[in-house]
């Protein structure tokens, strides 16, 4: 007798191309009328995710069977490559390729591969009811999988997890793309058999990544990797090495639909091959973390990105996706750029970004992502960006590439304001106190990591040299940088990595109030950093733990175990209390950051039980370290707060610009990326008894609090001595040098001063007298340039009785005017006549663009990273009417 109820199975072969995924899609829609429309359509996806799989990797014709039976559907997808099983992706939710498995594993109900000596059949079941089975291992060797006695070993040192995932991400999805194209006719110049050869060498690489990393811990972030390689695999990842090359050009190129490889990943896909290859010719391994690259390109320690990263920052700081959309902020953006960060997410980027140069932001994006090639990433950019209610901040853009964990692009900037506003350090014990906001312009290099201390209660002993490099090396983590927190943490790290299991910096914020600057552990999968830093409860008299002692200036002490229950009734010491527990210390040293005789916080270093705990012997060496760090934040902070209050002095005496009927103005200033940020650079603009338009512009030597004063006593005699008569520019110039030489003998200064007069036609003529000053430049609407360099004459200081001159240039309608101090152009490696035919073709190329765009793009292009102050003032007569 027959089986009652037999099981309904129809079959269809499909040819290889790209076409029969849907083909396939609608076979399997047709085969199941009668089943519940939920199971169908899920049969339909699956299929036709099983076929591509097959198109892409197996090569061969394709077989696809449909069975139902006792309401279960069953799909399965057969080739003739048995040697191939399915390739493990690991990939996240969001990856662009490799999801195909991942849909079948999670939405089916079963699934598996079958392999004989001619076939492969990979096939799911789906059925309506009932939680699902766990799936049977899957059988047949993995592509490329090493299994015999010429099988070599390959180590890949100091893997970054993300990194790798990212180069894989990429390499997949490049690789997926050649093929379509190849299938569709439209190749990119790589022949059919080395494709082929590619794609298998592609998926062999995956294969022998994958099972070494089933012997890795899960959320290792850095690991070293040993490969099992077949001794014959060096010509397959050769021919792939060149395959992705022609892929990556096409790219650039726009033929493909995927972008280019960003710099750090390719530079780490030519790092992976160079290993493969040159282990199995005998080389010896080369870790990634030495291996040489551009700088700026990425740091020299990948730390997998994540979105407490951003907000325990004290720097405005916004990250964005390779989508252009912001995906994290902090809360110091809503001091600068009245935003929530909670409503930036989701905005694109350009929601901060003035209108005139959205385009160019949306142009260098897109340039970077097909390109490739980074021109600002790593740098510090002058730039303005646009508040929430409309105005404009003027910002240095600081801007980083990471990387998630899942291997995501995450694009990093720091806003850091171009006019700080803090009104100085708040009042503390003895009178220190922290400045406030943060303004780094400095990254740092993390610390090479040292002999690390043992795990299993054994503490290796420091030699006499290791003990002066530790001291050097934590006094020179806050005196390499100006900013405080960047200091902090790196002397953190170091101490983490020799002395302790974690760290934690204490600071006086009040007489009565500290809060937690710096939260660094050793182990980066546990305590996050975010939740341990902030407020700490009031340090008030009845506070009696050991770090109340410490604030108060009692210590080092040393804690041997955690202090008893009952000594932690007042807030601040229950707070301490906890943390101690919860991180486990077995013992710790808590002492007072002293400096000039005042008490600015207290450090605390932790080891944990399974650790030998610190003894006596230890308080020396770690009191030294401590007060080198307490040094260093003592004169970080007394270099901020002399920084701040003479940049407020200096912009506080920038002017806001008139509006003249027919003229256009325009002016910017950016304070030094990398020096004090504090000079002499000014311009100034207004109109004069008689109505022409005066145009200055100055630079004070030295870059000090003595020279934004003497730039502003300067600007004030100029002003008066300006309006008090109607006299020619070089008059008004010695009069001045005259007034200068006789109130401040040692003052020396370069200054432009101009008057923009209206002729009766409507033109516009320019006289003006230059006492040192680079000459002014024009540049016509048709983008012509000329340096006005007549009317040149010694700087002021020099010699007063000196006579000078006035220079007369006509300025055509639509020119440009550009007056500007020399840290627009002077760079140390280069003549001045190099600088100049720079700065000339900038202006010409922008001849056309409006004013603002003009000199915004100017400090872009020629600003960043420039070591001396900019002031730039520009003009534009408009069109007589």
């Amino acid at each position: 007798m027959g089986d009652p109820d037999p099981p309904r199975a129809v079959t269809r072969r499909f040819p290889l191309a790209p076409q029969s995924a849907a083909s396939a899609r609608r076979f399997v829609r047709a085969a199941l009328p009668a089943v519940p429309p939920e199971l169908a359509d899920t049969a339909e996806l699956l299929a036709g995710e099983l076929v591509t799989n097959a198109v892409l990797h197996a090569r061969t014709e394709i077989d696809v069977t449909v069975r139902v039976l006792d309401g279960t559907v069953r799909v399965a997808v057969g080739d003739r490559r048995p040697d191939l099983a399915p390739v493990p992706q690991r990939c996240p939710p969001y990856a662009g390729t490799g999801q195909g498995l991942a849909l079948v594993a999670h939405l089916a109900s079963r699934h598996g591969v079958d392999t004989g000596a001619r076939r492969k059949t990979v096939w799911c079941e789906l059925s309506s009811g009932g939680p699902p089975p766990p799936p049977p291992p899957p059988s047949g060797r993995r592509p490329g999988e090493a299994s015999g006695p010429s099988d070599r070993t390959v180590i890949l040192a100091d893997v970054p997890s993300a990194l790798y995932t990212a180069s894989r991400q990429h390499r997949h999805a490049l690789m997926r793309e050649l093929v379509l194209a190849a299938a569709a006719g439209k190749g990119v110049g790589v022949r059919p058999e080395d494709l082929a050869a590619a794609h298998d060498a592609n998926n062999a690489i995956s294969t022998w990544v994958a099972a070494a990393l089933d012997r890795q811990p899960a959320d290792a972030g850095t690991r070293s990797l040993v490969l099992r390689v077949p001794a014959d695999a060096v010509p397959a990842v050769r021919t792939l090495r060149d395959v992705l090359g022609l892929g990556e050009e096409a790219a650039r190129e726009e033929r493909l639909l995927t972008l280019p490889a960003l710099p750090r990943c390719l530079l780490f896909q030519e790092w992976l091959f160079d290993q493969i290859g040159g282990q199995l010719a005998g080389a010896q391994p080369t870790a990634w973390t030495v291996v040489p690259r551009e700088p700026g390109l990425s740091p020299p320690e990948l730390v997998p990105w994540d979105t407490g990263h951003v907000g325990a920052g004290r720097v405005p700081t916004v990250a964005a996706d390779e989508d252009n959309r912001i995906i994290a902020a902090n809360g110091p953006v809503t001091d600068l750029l009245g935003w929530d960060p909670a409503d930036l997410v989701g905005h694109r980027v350009t929601v901060l970004v003035p209108e005139h140069l959205r385009q160019r932001h949306a142009a260098a994006f897109s340039s970077l992502l097909l390109t490739g090639r980074p021109r600002i990433v790593g740098r510090s950019v002058p730039l303005p960006a646009l508040h929430r209610d409309g105005h404009v901040v003027p910002v240095r853009l600081v801007l980083q590439t990471q990387e998630t964990a899942e291997g995501r692009t995450v694009f990093v900037a720091q806003l850091i304001p171009r006019a700080a506003a803090s009104a100085g350090p708040s009042a503390a014990p003895g009178g220190a106190g922290r400045t406030a906001p943060r303004q780094s312009e400095e990254t740092y290099a993390p610390v090479p990591p040292e002999h690390p201390a043992g795990t299993d209660g054994a503490e290796p002993e420091m030699s006499p040299v290791e003990r002066l490099s530790l001291l050097a090396n934590a006094g020179a983590a806050l005196s390499s940088t100006l900013d405080l927190d960047t200091g902090l943490r790196h002397a953190a790290r170091l101490l983490t990595r020799r002395l302790a299991d974690w760290c934690a910096v204490d600071l006086f914020t009040s007489p009565s109030r500290a809060e937690r600057i710096c939260f660094v552990s050793r182990d980066p999968g546990g305590a996050r950093p975010a939740a341990r830093e902030g407020p700490l409860p009031p340090v008030s008299g009845t506070a009696r733990g050991p770090l109340a002692r410490a604030l108060r200036g009692a210590g080092p002490l040393l804690l041997t175990g955690a202090p008893p229950a009952h000594r932690s009734g007042n807030a601040l010491d229950a707070h301490y209390l906890a943390l101690l527990r919860q991180l486990d210390a077995g013992s710790a040293v808590v002492t007072p950051l002293r400096a000039r005789h005042e008490i600015l916080g207290a450090l605390t270093l932790a080891r944990a039980r399974r650790r030998r705990p610190f003894t006596e012997e230890d308080l020396p060496l770690i009191e030294d370290v401590v007060r080198g760090i307490a040094l260093g934040i003592d004169n970080t902070r007394l270099y901020q707060a002399t920084r701040n209050i003479a940049e407020r002095l200096q912009r506080s005496l920038l002017p806001a610009l008139p509006d003249v009927d027919g003229l256009r103005l325009a002016a910017r200033y950016a304070s030094s990326s990398t020096t004090a940020q504090v000079g002499g650079d000014w311009y100034d603009c207004f109109v004069v008894p008689g109505g022409d338009t005066a145009v200055v512009i100055g630079d004070v030597t030295g870059h000090n609090l003595d020279a934004a004063i003497a730039m502003s006593q300067l600007r004030s005699m100029l002003r008066g001595i300006a309006v008090d008569r109607r006299e020619p520019p070089d008059m008004v110039l010695r009069r001045l040098d005259l007034a200068n030489h006789s109130l401040y003998r040692e003052a020396t200064a370069t200054c432009i001063y101009g008057l923009a007069h209206r002729c009766a036609d409507g033109s516009w003529e320019l006289a003006h007298s230059s006492a040192g000053h680079l000459p002014p430049l024009l540049t016509t609407r048709e983008g012509e340039t000329r340096y006005l360099e007549e009317g040149a004459g010694l700087l002021l200081g020099m010699d007063p009785e000196m006579p000078r001159r006035t220079a007369r240039d006509r300025l055509p309608a639509g020119s440009t005017l550009l007056l500007y101090t020399d840290g627009l152009v002077e760079r140390r490696d280069e003549s001045l006549d190099d600088a100049f035919a720079r700065l000339r073709r900038h202006t010409a190329a922008l001849a056309r663009a409006p004013l603002d765009t003009f000199c915004d793009e100017l400090l872009i292009g020629l600003g960043a990273d420039s070591a001396d102050d900019i002031a730039v003032l520009a003009l534009r007569p408009a069109p007589p009417k």
